[in-house]
C-alpha cells in the first residue's frame, strides 16, 4: 500500500472524501503544488491529467487510462448509438447536431453541439474527438471497476441532471450489475484492471424503448466519485495510479505515456 495520497492543488469534494478515506487507512495526504521527488515510489495520485504530466515522473506513478478506441470498437448492442473517432478539424465540418467529446482528457466540454461551427475555437484541429449520435440517457451510473468487477458505484444523473445516490440504494442496482457483468465478461479485457465505467439507460426521441448502454470509460484517478463508497473508490485509484514498480505486465499498455522532456541547449 502506498504511504501517501498525492492530490493536485484543486480542491474538490471528491478529493476531500478520498483524503478522509486515506487517513482512515493510515496514509498521509499531500496536496501538490509541483513535483515532489521525496514521495517517489510511495504515492498514489489523484487529480487532472495536465497536472499529472508535471508531477507523475517525480512520484514515479503509473497512471492507467482506457484506450481511446475501446468505446468505438464496441458493437452497437453495447453502445446503442453510432460513435466515430475523428479529429476536431473533421468535426468542425459537421452540419447536423451531434454529441462531441474528447476521448479521455476532458480538454473541452463534452456536449451536444448544434453543428461543427459551435465547437470550441481554441482546440487544435488535430485533437482527437469522438462524435456520437444523440441519445437521451434516462439515468446514468458510475462504476469503479477493479479486476473486471464493479467494486463500488453511484448513480450520478437522471435525464442529464445531477442526481447522485449510492448504487446500493438505487432500485435499478440489479440491472446495472447484470449489464456491467455481461459487458465486462465480453469486453473487459480491453480495459485497464482499474478503471471507471459509466453506463446508463438510453432512449431515443422517436421510440419508447429503453436499453442499457455504455456511456464511456474514464480514468479512475480523475473521476468524481459522486455517492460511491470513498474507501472502495480509493482501492481502485490505488490500483490505477500507484507506484510504477507495482504495474502489472497486462496493464503496461494502458499506462499514460510520460511527457516528452523539454529540449535543452
Amino acid at each position: 500500500m502506498p504511504a501517501t495520497l498525492a492530490l493536485s492543488g484543486r480542491s474538490t469534494t471528491t478529493a476531500d472524501l478520498l483524503a478522509e478515506a486515506a487517513v482512515a487507512r493510515g496514509m498521509a495526504v499531500a496536496v501538490l503544488a509541483g513535483p515532489r521527488p521525496e514521495l517517489r515510489g510511495g504515492a498514489v495520485y489523484y487529480g487532472g491529467p495536465l497536472f499529472a504530466d508535471t508531477v507523475a515522473e517525480s512520484l514515479d506513478v503509473a497512471l492507467l487510462e482506457p484506450a481511446d478506441g475501446w468505446l468505438t470498437a464496441l458493437p452497437q448492442r453495447w453502445t446503442r448509438r453510432g460513435i466515430t473517432a475523428t479529429t476536431m478539424g473533421e468535426a468542425r465540418r459537421l452540419r447536423v447536431p451531434a454529441f462531441v467529446k474528447p476521448p479521455s482528457d476532458k480538454s473541452f466540454e463534452a456536449a451536444v453541439y448544434a453543428d461543427g461551427t459551435r465547437l470550441p475555437a481554441g482546440v487544435p484541429d488535430a485533437t482527437p474527438v469522438l462524435v456520437a449520435e444523440i441519445r437521451t440517457f434516462v439515468v446514468e451510473y458510475r462504476l469503479f471497476v477493479l479486476d473486471g468487477v464493479p467494486h463500488t458505484g453511484s448513480r450520478y444523473a437522471t435525464f442529464g441532471r445531477l442526481d447522485p445516490m449510492p448504487l446500493s440504494d438505487d432500485p435499478k442496482a440489479g440491472e446495472v450489475a447484470s449489464f456491467a457483468r455481461d459487458l465486462l465478461a465480453e469486453h473487459g479485457a480491453g480495459l485497464p484492471s482499474a478503471v471507471v465505467l459509466d453506463v446508463g439507460l438510453a432512449g431515443t426521441a422517436d421510440s419508447a424503448e429503453e436499453h442499457w448502454a455504455v456511456v464511456e470509460p474514464n480514468m479512475a484517478w480523475f473521476s468524481n466519485i459522486y455517492a460511491a463508497d470513498p474507501a472502495r473508490c480509493l482501492d481502485v485509484i490505488v490500483a490505477a495510479a500507484g507506484p510504477r514498480a507495482a504495474l502489472r505486465p497486462a496493464d503496461t499498455r494502458f499506462a499514460r505515456a510520460r511527457p516528452a522532456a523539454a529540449p535543452t541547449d
